[in-house]
């Protein structure tokens, strides 16, 4: 399997060999099973749907209670498509879980930065501000100028200006994995990762 859908479920620290101190995030990834093989006949590329996290079948919609049923296994909150292992043999149900990583593993992780809101260009993109004193009549915390007037009289695309900050699809890679609890399902990972607490992430190998 290429990879896991998991819960980030916060940061810490552990020593090394060495005494270091190594910041790493804890995922628990899995148990994860098959919901659907997908082949070049059936279905024009080859790939494999795994899911992840148990949902109450009240709140299921009938087309995914009977995708769910057909795959043999109980309904799940998040569904995720991976590229399949060549010459690995697939089956409907099967059970994934930590045992595929191994310490040293480098891995990416895909997720949802956390969301900021509408924010200005010293939150959103570093700005330093105007001067606070000495005739300044502008918001001190504004953008200044965007463009020029006569030539070219417009604003170039790309423009940092203040807007929509975070609550975006953001993938981190090279990531290690420093330990394996395959007892919990919990990986660890040297660094951050995007988003909050107890939020969803895909991790590739």
């Amino acid at each position: 399997m290429r990879g896991l859908i998991a819960k980030k479920l916060g940061m810490s620290q552990i020593f090394d060999e060495n005494g270091s101190v190594i910041p790493v995030t804890i995922l628990q990834a899995g148990p994860c099973c098959i919901t659907q093989i997908k082949t070049l006949d059936n279905d024009g590329y080859d790939a494999v749907q795994i899911a992840y996290g148990d949902k109450k079948e009240k709140n299921t919609n009938k087309p995914l209670e009977g995708h769910f049923k057909k795959a043999g296994v109980t309904p799940k909150k998040f569904l995720v498509e991976f590229d399949i292992v060549p010459g690995f043999d697939y089956e409907m149900g099967q059970v994934f879980n930590a045992s595929i990583f191994k310490q040293g593993d480098s891995v990416k992780v895909t997720g949802t930065s956390k969301g900021r809101g509408f924010s200005g260009v010293m939150k959103r993109h570093g700005f330093g501000g105007g001067p606070k004193t000495h005739g300044q009549r502008e918001h001190p915390r504004s953008a200044g100028s965007i463009g020029q007037a006569s030539d070219p009289s417009r604003v170039f695309k790309g423009v940092k200006m203040p807007g929509q900050y975070g609550n975006k699809k953001m993938t981190v890679e090279n990531l290690k994995v420093v330990k394996i609890d395959t007892k919990n399902n919990h990986i660890f990972v040297k660094g951050a990762v995007p988003g909050s607490n107890n939020g969803m992430v895909i991790v590739n190998k």
